[in-house]
């Protein structure tokens, strides 16, 4: 049975929310998480506990909860950017040379390693006279592992990470006539970069209010979450969610070309947002509504190869580097494959290979078993009582990847978030699972630390990348169990049936797989919540 708070909090006319500004939904429309969650509920108490039922919401001229939302991610990214500083200190050597302090393995001992510091130099950026992808270089040379290496990301990150180097290189110039601070070009590069990522972090935080609509606070666990103070500056993949998230905002919007473009965009800067485009065919299908997904998945495919061709064209060697090292690229630390082969001694699908050699059984067994779970998702889609969600069905796509792809960096589990948040918004839960996500990090450093300098043997790392996975798992089966059951799920017990769903929110179903003597299940008129 729905709780009297959330009929309270339905729209009693049955009207739709207006999805395109979450802050103009009147008081009686959002969910107030004061009275619905727990964790909110006991967080207010310092601040005169939860919000009475004869206050005067939406009063405040300023503080809207989407500004609430962006002001908590402010903090958080500056604890992010805390977090990686121990990584971005300089000291002058004996020679009386500036040197970036990595002294004594600083990087696994302050847990700060990130990325963009050691790939500086690694793709050659520190060099004004390369391009990404047109540059090459020779990896162990004089070795017999010796290989020709280029730019190993896609061409938009490829790209970000070029522009950033360049201005980095001008501050440095600029800096060098007194006029601003001049430390190491790297420390320039990275706190640039980490500028960009925050944005790109708050763009995230933005859509995924927006998403929410009656449920915006919602958001408020994409902003807090631990994996961004642990994350967002170990990589770039907050470019990716902005792009993803964005997406999924302009479909919400009902505007099928700009999605595509901002999908496409972000498939130029990591693979992941193209998943999306599965579920959102699935859901098209069912509701028949195919018209807008074709033209949404032609403009993405249309963008990445607009983005794409340039570089494929002039530097094919260069552009092939992403897609020839994910290729040849054998099991990541945090994969169950590396857990079962450390565990048990197994030697692996392809064992015995050699410099450059793919594993090509891993591959296969990794890409099978994504697709059988991308066919069980589908089966599920197309044979639950009522549509599922659009974020439902992208956060099991995107988890499948994860779990049985032969790679997870640990920033990957921020692709995660903004889908979980709204696929399956119960605060506990969601900060439980991002907090054990963001605590592999922890074993991880101490494992790359080595024992011999008293750091943490594998076996500690390895069950923490087990937890997780059990961790993501669980949130698979809870989302599969809503859609099985649409009445426990908050987001339509507060009174929406897609928020994301754009063209088929709200609509009937066209298409659906029926066993037995089962009743279709229409979708209920928005304003309406489910007794159980």
């Amino acid at each position: 049975m729905a709780s009297p708070s959330q009929h309270s909090q339905a729209n009693p006319d049955g009207a739709q929310a207006n999805a395109d500004d979450t802050d103009s939904l009147g008081p009686e429309e959002r969910v107030n998480p004061t009275w619905t969650e727990p964790l909110a509920r006991a967080a207010s108490r310092p601040l005169g506990g939860p919000v009475g039922r004869h206050a005067s919401v939406g009063r405040q001229w300023f503080w809207t909860p989407l500004r609430v939302v962006l002001l908590f991610a402010v903090v958080t990214l500056a604890l992010a950017w805390f977090q990686k500083s121990p990584c971005v200190q300089q000291y002058v050597d004996d020679n009386g040379v500036v040197q970036l302090d990595w002294r004594g393995s600083r990087q696994f001992v302050a847990m700060c390693y990130s990325d963009t510091v050691p790939l500086y130099t690694a793709e050659r950026l520190d060099r004004v006279d390369t391009f990404p992808y047109k540059t090459s270089w020779v990896d162990d040379e004089g070795k017999p592992t010796a290989h020709v290496r280029y730019m190993e990301y896609p061409v938009l990150t490829g790209m970000f990470m070029l522009l950033n180097a360049r201005m980095a290189q001008g501050w440095t110039e600029i800096a060098a006539s007194g006029w601003l601070p001049s430390p190491m070009t790297v420390i320039v590069y990275f706190d640039i970069t980490a500028l960009w990522l925050a944005l790109a972090w708050l763009v995230t935080a933005y859509a995924v209010a927006q998403l929410a609509r009656r449920r915006p606070y919602d958001a408020v666990l994409v902003a807090v979450s631990p994996l961004v103070v642990v994350h967002a500056f170990t990589n770039f993949d907050t470019l990716a969610t902005a792009f993803a998230t964005a997406g999924m905002l302009a479909w919400a919007r009902k505007k099928p070309l700009l999605a595509g473009l901002l999908l496409g965009l972000g498939g130029a800067a990591k693979l992941y947002p193209l998943f999306l485009l599965g579920p959102l065919l699935l859901l098209c299908w069912r509701s028949g509504k195919l018209k807008s997904g074709f033209t949404t998945v032609a403009a993405t495919f249309a963008t990445w190869a607009a983005v794409n061709a340039p570089i494929a064209l002039a530097y094919p060697d260069g552009w092939r580097e992403f897609f020839r090292l994910n290729t040849e690229r054998g099991v990541d630390p945090d994969s169950l494959y590396n857990v079962v082969a450390q565990w048990t001694g197994w030697q692996g699908f392809d064992p015995g290979l050699t410099q450059g050699q793919a594993p090509e059984v891993l591959n296969t067994v990794s890409a099978v078993l994504f697709l059988l779970c991308c066919a069980a998702i589908g089966f599920v889609a197309l044979s639950a009582p009522r549509r599922p969600r659009f974020a439902q069905l992208a956060f099991l796509v995107v988890a499948a990847f994860l779990l049985t792809n032969k790679v997870w960096s640990p920033q990957y589990s921020l692709w995660l978030v903004p889908l979980a948040v709204l696929a399956l918004p119960r605060w506990k839960l969601l900060l439980a699972w991002m907090t054990i996500d963001a605590l592999v990090w922890v074993p991880r450093m101490m494992f790359y630390l080595g024992v011999e300098n008293k750091g943490l043997p594998i076996d500690w790392f390895l069950g923490a990348v087990v937890a997780r996975d059990v961790a993501v798992v669980v949130l698979c089966v809870l989302i599969v169990r809503e859609i099985y059951r649409p009445d426990l799920d908050k987001v339509r017990q507060a009174g929406d049936d897609d928020p994301a769903g754009g063209v088929f929110d709200g609509a009937p179903d066209r298409f659906a797989l029926r066993f037995g003597k089962r009743r279709p299940v229409e979708a209920e008129p928005v304003g309406t919540t489910s007794s159980a």
